[in-house]
């Protein structure tokens, strides 16, 4: 089944990866070379895109479909803008648009909203000629594919899950439940952590819009999805996700700043320095990402790592387990993909060299109803569970019939910590390097922060953080 999730994530991500460079060709007939090769830098040195290009969250899925159309609506030189050949561009575009909010994600109305504007004040469509033939077959192409898809696997005809969705969320309110951050969220925490390198939108994007050479180009990328952030922002519940499919417009603005900084290098002494810190600052994006939110976002899905260590040390004991996931393990990477397959009662797999009768039937439960949790009852169907450290106290609290034993704790990210000189550094970079990259890759991790300790920061060093997150306990009687 894990085989079965990586061919998923790995189709997601080239198809996301591909829609990136797309989008990238695009620029390059647009706006030149040099802005394409920037963009490409600025886009490959961020890393919440590239790390969740592959996670099957419903915003991903829509990611590569309005990155696409996106790419429609860049001015494709030398055709003119409202020719024949550019309408029909931006029709393929509004179509993308209505098929991936009505499939994937409801939010996206606005932006098929704020870009059908421009497109239509900047005179490339007209309203009867574009805007209705794509709005109406996006329609039906959207709403055939999921109704009938969505229906067929929940067993309900009609149904039209982000219809429902935008109803609960929206309509209802009951999208604060979820938390609340405040109206300027979007502007000053996700978009910087999602850009990444500050010298982009601090230096590279203003140059681009007080640039008469590119101002009207930055503020045609701009203000779509500025306009959608901004009207997204009055939902009081808010995540950086909602926001990722304005990442590529916003990125390319950036890129068009800091080609017309480059190709002025040899121009001015300001320019020659703006350009070598655009490259460093890049460098060290680029060094972020992997070393430091890699390892930290690898170390964030302590629950995955719980469910394998669980598997490997009961798999083929006993014939039936039984075991309780915590919410904390469902949000931190327990899937279905993860689950052992369910075999009927005297069953074994075909390649086990195990007796039938130690062919284990898994059985998962992730009951969340804090009354039913209080109960002894509900604790003693299970022979595991997966439980946090604070909820382990009040399991253990419950009965003297019901006793539980230590199998083992699961750490995960709890932040940045500092190492003093005479502390000795972790390695839970050498973990994640070892995983991905091999153990020389690892190693030459190790002897490089060990030089960069010893000859410039006098012993000084920031690493990860961990704290234990899940338990695994067995069920005994007491």
């Amino acid at each position: 089944m894990v085989d079965r999730q990586f061919l998923a994530r790995v189709i997601l991500g080239c198809f996301n990866a591909a829609s990136l460079l797309s989008f990238a060709t695009g620029l390059r007939r647009a706006f030149g070379k040099s802005t394409a090769i920037w963009y490409m830098l600025y886009q490959a040195s961020q890393f919440h895109i590239l790390y969740y290009a592959s996670r099957t969250l419903s915003n991903m899925f829509a990611f590569g479909i309005t990155t696409l159309a996106l790419r429609c609506v860049l001015p494709e030189y030398p055709q003119a803008l409202g020719s024949a050949v550019d309408r029909k561009r931006c029709r393929l575009s509004l179509c993308l648009l209505t098929i991936a909010g009505i499939i994937f994600r409801s939010e996206l109305a606005l932006l098929l909203a704020t870009t059908t504007i421009v497109l239509f004040l900047t005179g490339r469509i007209g309203i009867l000629r574009d805007i209705v033939p794509a709005g109406v077959l996006g329609l039906l192409l959207g709403l055939s594919t999921t109704v009938l898809i969505d229906s067929f696997f929940w067993q309900q005809f009609p149904l039209w899950p982000e219809f429902a969705a935008f109803v609960f969320n929206v309509i209802h309110g009951q999208s604060s439940a979820w938390g609340t951050h405040p109206w300027h969220f979007y502007f000053t925490n996700a978009i910087p952590r999602l850009l990444l390198n500050p010298l982009a939108y601090l230096i590279a994007l203003p140059c681009a819009l007080l640039q008469p050479s590119t101002r009207s180009a930055a503020a045609y990328l701009l203000i779509p999805s500025i306009t959608f952030i901004f009207i997204y922002s009055f939902n009081p519940h808010k995540e950086w996700r909602f926001i990722v499919y304005t990442i590529p417009p916003l990125t390319a603005a950036c890129a068009l700043g800091a080609s017309y900084i480059w190709t002025h290098r040899t121009k001015t002494v300001i320019h020659r320095l703006l350009s070598l810190a655009m490259v460093l600052s890049t460098l060290v994006s680029f060094f972020i990402s992997t070393f430091v939110l890699l390892p930290a976002s690898s170390a964030n899905y302590p629950g995955a790592h719980a469910l394998r260590v669980l598997h490997n040390h009961a798999h083929s004991t006993h014939p039936t387990i039984s075991v309780h996931l915590c919410n904390l393990a469902c949000q931190t990477g327990v899937t279905r993909f993860l689950e052992m397959p369910v075999r009927p009662a005297g069953s074994a797999p075909a390649d086990s060299t195990l007796p039938e009768k130690l062919a284990t039937s898994w059985r998962y439960d992730k009951t969340e109803d804090a009354t039913l949790k209080s109960t002894q009852s509900f604790w003693a169907q299970f022979d595991y569970v997966l439980v946090e450290p604070d909820e382990e106290a009040k399991l253990r609290s419950m009965s003297d019939l019901m006793q539980w034993q230590d199998i083992d704790v699961v750490n995960g990210f709890a932040g940045l910590s500092i190492v003093r000189p005479s502390e000795a550094a972790g390695t839970v970079e050498e973990q994640v390097l070892q995983r991905f990259a091999g153990e020389e890759t690892a190693r030459f991790w190790s002897l490089g922060r060990e030089f960069a300790r010893n000859s410039f920061t006098r012993g000084w060093w920031v690493e990860l953080k961990m704290e234990p997150k899940i338990k695994i306990l067995k069920r005994i009687t007491a």
